[in-house]
C-alpha cells in the first residue's frame, strides 16, 4: 500500500494547471484558469482549474477534484496508476508501505474495501489454475488479454474458499463486504462458487463489488446464472454501472456510450473493439446512471434483446431516465434481433455490423410514441382517450422545455387535438425556464459561523492553534466538522486545499465533505483570507462561549441560593448587573 503521508506530499508538491495543462489547452481567467470541460460536450468555458485551491470544477457537468481525480478521470487510470504518474512528473518515487512479517498479511482483519481488493486478486490467481474456467472463457471467444484488462478471475467450488485468506472468516466485515453468507443454522460460507468473476469498480477504480456468472447453463445445483454481490455501504446498485470506469476514455472519443444488460455483453464488445459499453447491475437504469454517463458524452444508446424480456426491460430503462433528461441528451433504444444478445450479435457478425445497427437506434420521443401506439389504432374517442391517458404520467416527468414542448405537439395532433386542449385536459409541469444553476447569493440558505470557519481553515491551515480547541463546544454535524478541520490543519500546517481535504476523508461523511469542497472551490481567490479567518474565528469563539454562558444559567436556575458554586455565584451577579444596565 502507499502510505498516506506520500499521497499528501504528492499533492502538495504537484500542480493542477500543468497536469492538466498537458492534456486540455487552459487559458488565464482571473485568478484561475479555464476551458472547455473535457468530461462532456460544450461550447462555452465552464471547467475551471484553481491555482491556489489545486482543484478543478466544471459548472456545466458538475465535475470536480484533484489532480489525482483528474488522471482517473480523464485517462481511465486507476488511483494506483494515477499516484504513480504524478510522482514521475515531479521526480518523486513511491514508496511501498512494508509488513511486519511477524504478522503477514492474511492475517490481519482489512477495512471493507481493502477485503475487496484482496478477494478480486484471489480470484484472479484461481483463474490461472483453472482450466475449466479458461476453457469457458475461450469458447465465449474471450483472450487472456481482455480478461486481465477487466480483472476477471473465478471463485473455485467449495464452500470456504476465502477462509484460505482471512485469518478471522466469522469477521463481520466479510459479511457486511457481501463476501460471505450466513444461514439459519448459524453456518457462514462463501457467497460465490464456481462461477466467473467480475469485479466491479468505482469512479476511483476501487473494487466495491462482485458480479458471478455460472460456467455453464443454470441449473438446480448452480443457482441463478448471474449472481451479483448485495447492497453494502460501499456498493448501491442503482449508482453504479459495470465497466465505466474502463469505458470512461472510449465514450469521450467515440462521442457515445452504449449501455446493455450483462457483464458479458460488455467483455465481448471491448474484445471486438467496442470499447464504450457499460451494463446496468441486475437493474434497470435509473437516473443516476444517466447523470454519470452525461458526464462523458450527452449521447447514449440503450441496446435490448429483441424478446419480450428485452422490451419490457427497455421500457423500464426509458421511463426511469425521463427524470434525468436535458435538451442537450440525447437516448435511443436499439433492438437486437430475438435470438441475439449483444455478445452473440457482434461475435456473429463484427463491430462494424454491430456498429451500423447502432445508427438505426430508435430516438426516445420515437420509441415512446411507438410504444403507446403499438396497439392502440387512434380511431376511437376511446382509443384516444386511452392514449391521452396512458401519455399523462410520461409527460408530467419531463421538464426539459424543448424536448417537452414537441413531445407534447406530437402527442396532442396524434390525438387530433390542439395543445391548449391538451394543457386543458392535463396538468403540466411549466417548462418554458429552468431553474437558475446556482441560487443568486442573496437567496441561498445563511451559511453557519461554523462552515465560515471550516473554509477559511482550509484556506489558511497554518493560522490554526492548539487553544483554538479549548473554546471549541458542541456535538452536531457542524460542530464535528470544525473540531475535524481543525486538528487536520493543527497537524499539516503548510498543506494546500486540495491535500487538506482529501486528509479529512477518514474523519468526514462523504456528502459533508462533497458540500464542503464545494463551497471552498466557489470562494472568491481576491478574498483576504487571513481578516476573513480572523473574523469567522472571533464569531464562533463568541457563539460557542454564549451558548455555554446560557446553557450554565440555566443550570443555576435549577438549583438553590446555597447549592451555587462561587463560579456560578460570579455568572448570576454578571447577568443581574447586565439586566440593570439595561434598563437604564
Amino acid at each position: 500500500m502507499i502510505p498516506e503521508s506520500f499521497i499528501q506530499e504528492l499533492i502538495n508538491r504537484v500542480d493542477i494547471v500543468d497536469v492538466i495543462d498537458r492534456s486540455v489547452t487552459l487559458k488565464k481567467a482571473g485568478a484561475n484558469y479555464s476551458a472547455c470541460c473535457p468530461f462532456h460536450n460544450e461550447k462555452s468555458p465552464s471547467f475551471t482549474v484553481s491555482p491556489t485551491k489545486q482543484f478543478y470544477h466544471c459548472f456545466g457537468c458538475g465535475a470536480h477534484g484533484t489532480a489525482i481525480g483528474f488522471l482517473m478521470e480523464y485517462q481511465g487510470l486507476s488511483f494506483v496508476e494515477a499516484v504513480n504518474e504524478l510522482a514521475k512528473m515531479v521526480g518523486m518515487i513511491v514508496p511501498q508501505e512494508t509488513r511486519n512479517p511477524d504478522r503477514p498479511e492474511q492475517k490481519v482483519m482489512p477495512g471493507m474495501q481493502e477485503a475487496l481488493q484482496r478477494t478480486s486478486n484471489y480470484y484472479r490467481s484461481e483463474l490461472k489454475k483453472s482450466a475449466s474456467a479458461i476453457e469457458y472463457l475461450k469458447s465465449r471467444g474471450l483472450s487472456g488479454e481482455i480478461a486481465g484488462r477487466f480483472r476477471m478471475g473465478y471463485a473455485p467450488s467449495g464452500w470456504q474458499n476465502l477462509a484460505s485468506i482471512f485469518d478471522d472468516y466469522q469477521a463481520e466485515g466479510l459479511a457486511t463486504a457481501g463476501l460471505v453468507i450466513d444461514n439459519e443454522q448459524g453456518r457462514r460460507y462463501d457467497r460465490f462458487r464456481d462461477r466467473i468473476m467480475f469485479p466491479i469498480h468505482d469512479q476511483r477504480g476501487q473494487v466495491i463489488g462482485f458480479g458471478g456468472r455460472v460456467l455453464g447453463t443454470e441449473g438446480e445445483d448452480m443457482g441463478p446464472k448471474y449472481l451479483n454481490s448485495p447492497e453494502t455501504p460501499l456498493f448501491q446498485k442503482g449508482h453504479e454501472l459495470y465497466g465505466l470506469f474502463l469505458a470512461r476514455r472510449a465514450i469521450r472519443d467515440a462521442g457515445q456510450a452504449l449501455v446493455v444488460e450483462g457483464y458479458m455483453d460488455v467483455v465481448a464488445l471491448a474484445q471486438y473493439g467496442i470499447e464504450y459499453a457499460v451494463a446496468a447491475l441486475g437493474t434497470a437504469t435509473t437516473p443516476y446512471h444517466i447523470t454519470k454517463l452525461m458526464r462523458q458524452t450527452d449521447d447514449i444508446v440503450f441496446c435490448f434483446d429483441g424478446d419480450a424480456a428485452g422490451r419490457k426491460a427497455a421500457w423500464r430503462a426509458a421511463m426511469n431516465a425521463l427524470p434525468a433528461l436535458t435538451d442537450g441528451l440525447r437516448l435511443s433504444f436499439l433492438f437486437l434481433p430475438a435470438e441475439h444478445d449483444p455478445d452473440s450479435y457482434v461475435r456473429e457478425f463484427g463491430k462494424a455490423a454491430f456498429e451500423d445497427a447502432m445508427k438505426t437506434a430508435l430516438p426516445l420521443s420515437q420509441y415512446i410514441i411507438q410504444y403507446l401506439s403499438a396497439e392502440n389504432a387512434l380511431q376511437s374517442q376511446e382509443d384516444k382517450v386511452r392514449f391521452l391517458n396512458e401519455a399523462e404520467p410520461i409527460l408530467k416527468q419531463i421538464v426539459a422545455p424543448r424536448t417537452a414542448l414537441l413531445l407534447r405537439k406530437h402527442i396532442a395532433k396524434l390525438a387530433e387535438i390542439s395543445l391548449d386542449e391538451m394543457h386543458a385536459m392535463i396538468k403540466l409541469p411549466e417548462t418554458s425556464r429552468r431553474p437558475p444553476r446556482a441560487l443568486p447569493r442573496q437567496t441561498r440558505t445563511p451559511m453557519s459561523v461554523q462552515r465560515r470557519f471550516v473554509q477559511m481553515l482550509v484556506m489558511r491551515p497554518q493560522l490554526a492553534d492548539e487553544d483554538d480547541k479549548l473554546w471549541l463546544r458542541g456535538n452536531s454535524a457542524d460542530d464535528e466538522l470544525v473540531r475535524s478541520t481543525l486538528e487536520v490543519a493543527i497537524a499539516n500546517p503548510q498543506s494546500n486545499p486540495a491535500a487538506l481535504l482529501r486528509e479529512l476523508e477518514n474523519r468526514v461523511d462523504g456528502p459533508i465533505l462533497r458540500t464542503l469542497e464545494q463551497e471552498v472551490h466557489m470562494l472568491d481567490d481576491s478574498l483576504d483570507f487571513v481578516l476573513e479567518f480572523e473574523g469567522a474565528r472571533k464569531q464562533l469563539k463568541d457563539m460557542y462561549i454564549q451558548r455555554e454562558s446560557v446553557a450554565m444559567l440555566e443550570r443555576i436556575r435549577e438549583k438553590s441560593l446555597s447549592e451555587l458554586t462561587a463560579e456560578e455565584k460570579q455568572v448570576l451577579k454578571a447577568v443581574g448587573n447586565s439586566g440593570s444596565k439595561n434598563r437604564q
